[in-house]
């Protein structure tokens, strides 16, 4: 089990003393939502807790230039855990860092600061909490040259077919030893899919424990001889895999989506919260579905949603409010479906976060639900209706990102220059590329 989580500097050193920790892992995330991690020997903690680790930022993707490279990391004693796939004899810690700039402010482009400030306006607008939980899907493959899955099951299958359910078993352990509540862990509907669900946590908390979470998986995968992935369309003609990301808001304790007046047991904090991720959805796509490969998971007739709308039994929708049940008034929450487990989790909190306070703010009105399948509806129709669609690719996802005043916000214009250039370039290299599709397709007849 996962011991008492530490709070102080003292508490890390007294862990470290005790368990014999050797190594510590220093933690932070590039703009891209790629780990990155130094260590250093348990020696250097008090020097680390008092002043911070100094390191080069120049080399880490989206962090400053070269001229102006010097960084600090400033562990958070709050996230200190000991890595359960490094060995017992000396082991290794780990904690997750703030990054600072030589005058030891925050440097604006730390992802972790980028979901604080999101925080710290929601506390200036009275909450007291963002609460996330997120599902994130992964495939398994026999290793990482291709995509030979391990298994052949299906969603919930549990028989000889799920071979991925030992390593799935031993991802869990590892993942609540780290301090992670697992709530539940199963076989998803591709072959060779799996997804391990954690309990909501707060946005700062959970964004750190989406880090780990991936990491954990690659290596007990890895231990396999297998590589996981969470690549979000990996397998042509299979669902891709999404992070269904379950939010609320609290306030004093109490949920503050819940009206127990209200038809939909909504209060209108929550609604204009959804009005507000509804509305700034087509500009937030590039965040939460940021890589070329997103928008072939993004199609219609699979699991993942394209189309602007809220529903509450509807899974084509973006939105889904669950179902209300007596008695669970802290369950009331809106689940967004389409962003997928590749994304930086920092940043897709944030800006997810602000775009629901936005609609708070300005009184956004949320629309009546749509119960109908909207995969059945012809484009007209849903014209008529005034049901708009996520962007179909990444270029057109980031020229939208690239116009918005909410993200530019929510992200910092250092960060939200840097990630619409890497961005466009990551599309222009796509653009350019000859396919083997058009090799195959057009080559004998052209």
């Amino acid at each position: 089990m996962a011991e008492a989580q530490p709070h102080t500097a003292d508490d890390v050193k007294a862990i470290c003393e005790e368990r014999s920790i050797r190594f510590i892992r220093l933690w932070f995330t590039d703009i891209l939502g790629q780990l990155k991690s130094f260590s250093i020997g348990r020696d250097e903690l008090d020097d680390a807790f008092q002043g911070g680790t100094g390191f080069d930022g120049s080399s880490i993707t989206g962090f400053n230039a070269v001229e102006e490279s010097d960084m600090i990391a400033m562990p958070d004693a709050s996230t200190f855990a000991i890595l359960p796939w490094r060995p017992e004899e000396q082991g290794v810690g780990r904690m997750f860092c703030d990054i600072l700039t030589p005058e030891r402010t925050p440097y604006e482009g730390d992802p972790r600061y980028i979901l604080r400030r999101a925080l710290e306006r929601m506390r200036s607008m009275g909450f007291d909490a963002f609460n996330v939980g997120p599902e994130l899907e992964y495939f398994l493959f026999k290793d990482k040259h291709g995509t030979e899955v391990v298994d052949e099951g299906g969603y919930f299958d549990l028989t000889t077919l799920d071979a991925g359910s030992d390593v799935r078993r031993e991802t869990v352990l590892a993942l609540e030893q780290l301090g992670i509540h697992v709530e539940y862990s199963h076989h998803e509907s591709g072959p060779s899919q799996h997804e391990v669900d954690m309990r909501h946590a707060d946005a700062l908390k959970m964004a750190d424990d989406c880090m780990t979470y991936r990491i954990t998986v690659k290596e007990y995968a890895m231990k396999y001889g297998w590589h996981a992935t969470f690549m979000p369309k990996p397998l042509f003609g299979e669902n891709g895999s999404g992070m269904h990301t379950h939010m609320s808001l609290s306030n004093g304790g109490r949920n503050a989506f819940f009206d127990g007046d209200d038809p939909y047991f909504l209060s209108p904090e929550g609604k204009a919260f959804i009005a507000g991720q509804l509305r700034h959805a087509r500009e937030l796509s590039s965040i939460f579905a940021q890589w070329v490969n997103s928008y072939k998971r993004l199609v219609p007739g699979y699991e993942a949603p394209v189309y602007v709308a809220w529903s509450r039994r509807n899974r084509s929708a973006l939105v889904r409010v669950p179902l209300y049940h007596p008695g669970k008034e802290r369950a009331t929450r809106m689940e967004l479906r389409c962003p997928d487990p590749a994304c930086n989790p920092y940043l897709t909190f944030a800006v997810l976060l602000q775009a629901g306070l936005e609609g708070i703010e300005q009184g956004y009105e949320l629309p009546e639900p749509m119960e109908k399948n909207l995969y059945d509806l012809v484009p007209d129709e849903r014209r008529r209706m005034g049901i708009e669609q996520l962007p179909e690719t990444l270029g057109e996802a980031i020229e939208q990102t690239a116009d918005s005043e909410l993200v530019l916000r929510a992200l910092g214009e250092h960060t939200f220059n840097r990630f619409i250039e890497i961005k466009r370039q990551e599309w222009e290299e796509y653009r350019i590329q000859v396919t083997q599709w058009e090799l195959d397709r057009y080559l004998p007849i052209l």
